[in-house]
């Protein structure tokens, strides 16, 4: 190991865990719950930063835009699990928001650890959807220096796309390569090396504020209900119901009539009880507002 890569915090010896083979179970959690304690502290220190980068997607988003994360092993997996969770929660379609992990959709399953070091993989993962310049690039990895993101930082930044970078190291290469970075150093892990614990953790919080505060910039909520969810199933149809049910404050009984008749469209529901109309006329009054309910029902907000 290069001496350089040995001074990183990630990968710095614990010294409140080097017993940790001697502890009894119990004590084993309850050090790593102690532990997994500071990681909430971590990601508060960088909150402005986050909300920036929420902005700057927002942006990019509601100009044509997409937002696509990039990275490998844990930060890889946790940039494609946030981006499979976008569509059934807001609605977005599934080539809005995209997660790249290096060595392909199969390492999700079967690691390729060695492709995090091909900074020109990274290059062609982005050039291969497609990447223009309305596009936003968000760089995820523990240690702040993966080639493989590296790469496609640098090509996203060459192309004039937002370029995000989040690592749990500071300072971090892949500052150089972005013009936002969201920097959230954890420490040591409770097992040496080991970026899938604090790291994982801090980066899984980052990441769920970047989509979520993104989708709300977007208007895919109302107050804090998810009214673009897609109603694919059982349990998100009943979820469909209940959302609806708050928002025009109906009884479930008139929630079940109105829903399948705006083809189950939760936004184009509330609109329809809640101004009298059509849910063609809904439909309407939502699309000149941009999508978003509070400002079609003339809310203040």
């Amino acid at each position: 190991m290069s001496e350089d890569f040995a001074s990183l915090s990630t990968e710095s010896v614990n010294p409140t865990t080097t017993d940790l083979d001697c502890l009894s179970t119990l004590e084993l959690v309850q050090r790593m719950n102690a532990e997994d304690g500071g990681v909430a502290q971590a990601v508060q220190a960088v909150l402005a930063d986050i909300a920036a980068a929420i902005d700057a997607i927002a942006g990019r988003m509601s100009q044509g835009g997409r937002l696509i994360y990039m990275g490998a092993g844990t930060s890889g997996r946790l940039g494609v699990l946030d981006a499979a969770e976008c569509p059934p929660t807001f609605g977005v379609a599934a080539d809005r928001v995209i997660g790249l992990l290096a060595g392909g959709q199969g390492a999700f399953q079967q690691p390729d650890e060695s492709a995090e070091d091909n900074p020109g993989m990274g290059e062609e993962d982005l050039r291969r959807i497609g990447l223009a310049a309305a596009d936003c690039v968000v760089g995820v990895a523990a240690s702040g220096r993966t080639p493989y993101v590296l790469g496609g930082l640098r090509l996203a930044r060459q192309l004039g796309c937002l370029t995000v970078a989040v690592a749990c190291c500071s300072p971090a290469m892949l500052s150089q390569a972005a013009e936002i970075s969201i920097l959230a150093p954890v420490g040591p892990e409770v097992l040496s090396g080991s970026t899938r614990l604090k790291a994982g953790t801090a980066q899984k919080m980052i990441l769920n504020m970047l989509s979520t505060g993104v989708m709300v910039r977007l208007g895919k909520t109302y107050g804090n209900l998810m009214v673009d969810v897609k109603p694919t199933n059982q349990k998100l149809r009943a979820r469909a119901l209940r959302i609806l049910q708050q928002a025009a404050g109906i009884d479930e009984k008139r929630a079940q009539e109105l829903l399948p008749a705006c083809a189950w469209e939760v936004k184009t529901a509330i609109v329809a009880e809640r101004l009298d109309c059509t849910p063609q006329q809904a439909r309407l009054a939502l699309a000149r507002a941009g999508g978003v309910v509070r400002q079609t029902l003339g809310e203040n907000g």
